[in-house]
């Protein structure tokens, strides 16, 4: 006798909790999985704290097969997204399942199937409710450790979603450097050139809080600005520039963040980074208590390996050079801080003008991809 897969839809706090520990279950074995921390992933959740929900709607699927869950999915529909970009696309996102094809298209089959009485004619995915959330399947580097602000998955992913009649629609690559090698001496000459013709210069010696006052609302604008034509960006509003400046600023290492301004202070270029927190994350299995807050201050004062998270170049200084101001200012602060190891952000490998890591001693550990589907 065959199995049955039941596919459910979340709908009370039971439902809920099953989705958020599913994960725990499927990688209990797995040494390279990082937990997203429980708190933040109830507040993205929550209608009344995650903005974006404003005008995005969510449904949450769980696949069981006899009283056992066996994959997560969440349909997502960013109308804002389908209007900017004149689409009319379902996403889905939080996309986990043992390795199982037919468990796998299950969980698709009900996103699509929500996406056609919705008048969508394409589902694509993993994505989040905006570029903040996180995106793309990997499916190269799954020896790297994964950066906590990434999707981790195992190899059978992609292998059983291209089964089903998902195919590439774009790649994000992520290269990995050692942080303290030498700074390319070309390049400190020329971003001194750079600096000098346009008069800009680099925010240093200010507080935390002064950073946060003057720069935390601006660094927002200017990735708007920035991603603006990046595949499937939405443009963040007040409310989710608050919401993320008071959702991060708190944990950030003034040492680790870079900001070049113009003469009237705003913001020409910035790149925003942290110590590695997945292990951290590993230890405290996502949560803050009993012991999770003790691992996250330990690993936010080991500087041995960064993650970089934001960076970009407002689209009125782009094509000037200015990427490798703060590649290079960053470069000298790893250096000052004795850090062993960095890896990028995703980054759209087509954004040719941030590949400016293919100069140093860098190679390309994970890349990760958003397949899409017509329906």
């Amino acid at each position: 006798m065959g199995k049955t897969i039941t596919i459910l839809e979340v709908k009370d706090k039971k439902g809920f909790n099953a989705f958020l520990k599913f994960p725990y279950k499927l990688f209990k074995n797995d040494s390279q999985w990082v937990p997203s921390l429980l708190m933040d992933e109830r507040t993205t959740f929550n209608r009344k704290k995650n903005p974006a929900l404003e005008f995005c709607q969510y449904k949450i699927f769980l696949a069981k097969i006899d009283d056992n869950v066996v994959g997560r999915i969440v349909g997502i529909l960013n109308t804002k997204s389908n209007q900017i970009w004149n689409q009319k696309r379902m996403r889905f996102g939080w996309l986990d399942y043992i390795n199982d094809k037919e468990v796998l298209e299950a969980l698709l089959s009900a996103v699509e199937q929500w996406a056609k009485k919705e008048g969508m004619d394409e589902v694509v995915g993993p994505m989040g409710f905006t570029d903040m959330d996180k995106e793309g399947m990997m499916v190269e580097g799954f020896d790297i450790d994964c950066p906590m602000a990434c999707y981790y998955n195992p190899s059978y992913y992609p292998l059983l979603i291209e089964q089903l009649n998902y195919r590439k629609e774009v790649d994000w690559v992520q290269y990995q450097m050692a942080a303290s090698q030498p700074i390319p001496e070309k390049l400190a000459r020329v971003n001194q050139a750079i600096k000098d013709k346009y008069k800009l210069k680099i925010v240093e010696k200010l507080k935390k809080k002064e950073i946060v006052r003057r720069y935390g609302n601006k660094l927002f604008q200017t990735i708007n600005a920035s991603f603006k034509d990046l595949f499937g960006y939405v443009p963040l509003n007040d409310r989710q520039i608050d919401f993320y400046v008071k959702q991060y600023f708190p944990f950030i290492d003034i040492r680790l963040v870079c900001f070049i301004v113009d003469e009237n202070d705003d913001i020409v270029a910035f790149g925003v980074s942290m110590p590695s927190l997945s292990e951290a994350l590993r230890k405290g299995k996502g949560k803050l208590f009993p012991f999770g807050w003790y691992y996250l201050l330990k690993a936010l004062k080991n500087f041995e390996k960064i993650d970089l998270y934001l960076n970009g170049v407002s689209p009125l200084w782009q094509n000037k050079g200015i990427h490798s101001l703060y590649y290079v200012e960053m470069n000298k602060r790893y250096i000052a801080l004795g850090s062993k190891t960095a890896i990028a952000n995703p980054q759209l490998e087509t954004n040719q003008a941030s590949q400016i890591w293919e100069k140093y001693d860098s190679k390309l550990a994970i890349r990760r991809r958003a397949y899409i589907k017509q329906i």
